[in-house]
């Protein structure tokens, strides 16, 4: 007995040591090019079946890892996997470097350039955010993707209504109407709800932004004459996500975002829906909402198929009903009194379909088939005013894309037809139906290792505005040591339609139809001329400059113009808005901390005017700092950004001003808790200039030309039950 007992004495004893071998270790992934830290990379033990994402400095950490050979695999969007076994423990240091991996048909990079090249091999110039980015944005908004945008390089978020909060997208100086908003590549938030889509999209399903400044028409249509922004959906993975935010402000707001995916071999599913609810915001006490009272619910459904390996069918809805009303807080609260008269209320309901066929024919071709149908219902009222309609627009496409060692080829056509139907009790009728029927080739060539070129042309066809030839050209160079630079330009046009900031700002009233048969489609050129640099200054700190110079001009620019009889009817500019200017980004990064500096000079004439005055509402100087601080408990980020001295339409010079922000958030096993503090140095227009101006009962609103709402303190919480591995892919190329 004796002898049994010493024996398993002996065996746990064993059994103990070897537990006790092991070893808390860090494995480096580096690029082979330029030897620089890889962040975001997977580096997986297969049999151990544990893993771990490499952070800024390229380092995945591991904790009790068994000594002996281990069979490792690191892999990395846009890179080749490498697989490899190491000793533990070792005798020298764990770096491993990836190669750039080949245009390979299930590496999609970037969607907006329908190419399945890396970023750092397409002659289009691209700024990428990734689903980490998004994150912080949507803690800071969770209601809309606003924050996002407002606080990219050369992008002003520009509100046309303080009582509706009504806000266009406008990219390098240039109107809202010209930049073309994408859903997973679909053009699903044009014409009539335009100034309100931005304020509908919650960020929280989304995967990344894909920005193109510029032209973009060659690739996508009409609208896309100062650039587009792609927002790309979170698709289901075979590990199910769960995200479920709530957050509550100060100023009375309360948003929820639920989403959740799943898939199996042969079905996914992705499942979101918000609400959001504020009340009635007055910081002033003015009498007058400076957010208004809003109710707002979105739900977005997405069924995958996978027949095969090769092959994916998706269908997805997209829905929205909002109703917004500001103005006399006194009204909105209570009703009509006395001189308490004045509100403006928008309600709208959106429901569009989005149906995506993609199979590979073979090794190196693929095809896509795309259809949308969005419906979009729109009542705007103020006193002694309603203005109601629906629009229907349709979205059909085919693409063949095509690659091979040094080339790749992307053909197709589409057709998109648009039909406002304004109600036919309005004192004027504006209904507008227009199709438009596109063709186009994209071609990217390799001219060698280090000069690649892109060229492209669109042939369109208007049934009312005619033929649209749109020709485009990028060249990129780029060498082994951390430098790139590309030149690229193209044509773009616009199709005239009634809904432009202008209109809104004076909320369609008296605003005369589009006469087709006077009014020309806008037209435009424009020229990307950018350098990148990368490089690290020491084994702890990177660095990275982007410079960017551009100009695009106009001709035929949509103006809005009063009559004699107090209507107001469009015309076209009789000489070019003219866009020009630079951009600046600047990235530091040290261990845990990353610092992003910007600087944006933006200078629109109009040059139709006498003087080619500075377009207005269009600040000459923009600049950006935001440092962020990355744990794996903590995430800390200060942002300050400076607006310069803008123009108003009536010649007046406004102050320049600066705003802050501060974001903690700390994370959980199962999910994070955060507090932000946005513009908590509570700069807003009414200290500078006032917002409203009487009568009380028919009050006259200045254009709008710094922040509203003012400070804004919200407190959340994330939970992740599941799928808590977000991955983060930034790039600005």
């Amino acid at each position: 007995m004796n002898k049994y007992l010493l024996s398993i004495k002996l065996i746990l004893i064993l059994c103990l040591s070897l537990k006790a071998q092991t070893k808390d270790i860090q494995i480096k992934v580096i690029t082979a090019e330029e030897n620089e830290p890889l962040m975001g990379a997977t580096v997986y033990f297969e049999t151990l079946e544990k893993g771990a994402v490499t952070n800024f400095d390229g380092i995945a950490e591991f904790t009790k890892i068994p000594d002996g050979q281990h069979q490792i695999i690191i892999s990395f969007l846009g890179f080749e996997t490498f697989e490899t076994s190491i000793q533990i423990p070792s005798n020298t240091a764990l770096v491993f470097k990836l190669k750039e991996g080949a245009n390979q048909l299930e590496t999609i990079v970037v969607q907006s350039t329908r190419s399945t090249r890396t970023v750092k091999k397409t002659p289009t110039r691209i700024e990428f955010i990734g689903v980490e980015e998004l994150g912080e944005k949507a803690i800071m908004n969770p209601t809309n993707i606003s924050m996002v945008l407002r606080e990219s390089t050369g992008i002003q978020m520009q509100q046309t209504s303080l009582s509706s909060g009504n806000t266009n997208i406008r990219i390098q100086g240039l109107d809202g109407r010209y930049t073309q908003l994408l859903r997973d590549g679909f053009p699903l938030y044009g014409g009539f709800s335009s100034g309100l889509s931005i304020l509908q999209i919650p960020p929280l399903d989304l995967q990344q932004f894909e920005i193109i400044k510029g032209s973009s028409s060659t690739l996508y249509g009409g609208g896309a004459i100062a650039g587009l922004v792609n927002m790309v959906s979170k698709t289901p993975d075979e590990e199910p996500a769960l995200d479920i935010m709530l957050t509550q402000t100060q100023a009375l707001g309360s948003t929820a975002n639920v989403f959740y995916s799943k898939r199996n071999e042969k079905f996914g599913v992705s499942l979101y829906g918000s609400g959001h609810y504020q009340k009635a915001y007055d910081p002033e006490d003015d009498g007058f909402s400076n957010l208004p009272k809003t109710t707002s619910i979105s739900f977005n459904p997405k069924l995958f198929y996978y027949p095969s390996d090769k092959t994916t069918l998706w269908f997805g809805l997209n829905g929205t009903y909002d109703d917004r009303i500001g103005g006399d807080i006194t009204k909105i609260e209570n009703g009509a009194d006395g001189i308490h008269q004045y509100t403006e209320e928008n309600n709208s309901k959106r429901v569009s379909s989005q149906f995506v066929y993609q199979t590979q024919l073979d090794s190196v071709s693929s095809l896509e088939f795309k259809n949308s149908v969005s419906f979009f219902d729109r009542n705007l009222t103020v006193p002694d005013f309603n203005f109601d309609g629906k629009q229907t627009n349709t979205f059909t496409e085919i693409t063949y894309n095509a690659t091979s060692e040094k080339t790749d080829w992307i053909i197709g056509a589409n057709l998109y037809t648009s039909n406002f139907d304004e109600n036919d009790n309005a004192p004027i009728q504006r209904d507008q139906k227009d199709v438009t029927l596109g063709a186009f080739a994209n071609n990217i060539y390799d001219l060698s290792d280090n000069w690649i070129l892109e060229t492209g042309l669109r042939a369109d066809y208007n049934t009312d505005f005619g033929f649209f030839p749109l020709p485009r050209i990028s060249l990129l160079y780029k060498n082994d040591n951390g430098f790139s630079s590309r030149i690229g330009g193209g044509l773009g046009y616009k199709i005239p339609d009634i809904f432009t900031e202008e209109a809104e700002y004076i909320n369609f009233e008296n605003v005369l139809a589009i006469d087709k048969s006077t009014v020309n489609a806008e037209r435009s050129y424009g020229v990307n001329f950018d350098f990148n640099y990368q490089t690290r200054l020491s084994d702890e700190i990177g660095f990275s400059l982007n410079q960017l110079f551009y100009v695009t001009a106009i001709n035929d620019g949509l103006l809005l113009n009063s009559t004699d009889n107090g209507l107001f009817q469009f015309e076209n500019a009789p000489d070019e808005i003219l866009s020009k200017g630079a951009e600046t980004n600047i990235k530091f990064t040290y261990k845990d901390f990353r610092w992003f500096l910007n600087y944006a000079l933006i200078d629109t004439k109009l040059n139709y005017l006498p003087g080619n005055p500075q377009k207005p509402l269009t600040a000459k100087h923009n600049a950006g700092s935001v440092l962020m601080y990355e744990s794996e408990k903590w995430r800390i980020g200060y942002e300050t950004f400076y607006t310069g001295k803008q123009f108003l339409s009536n010649g007046t010079e406004t102050t320049d001003f600066i705003t802050m922000g501060l974001l903690v958030m700390r994370n959980f096993k199962l999910g994070s808790v955060f507090i932000n503090f946005e513009n908590f140095t509570d700069r807003r227009q009414s200290r500078f200039s006032p917002l409203v101006l009487p009568p009380h009962e028919n009050p006259v609103f200045p254009e709008i030309y710094a922040p509203t709402d003012g400070f804004i303190f919200s407190v959340g919480l994330i939970i992740k039950p599941f799928g808590n591995e977000d991955h983060d892919y930034l790039w600005k190329q």
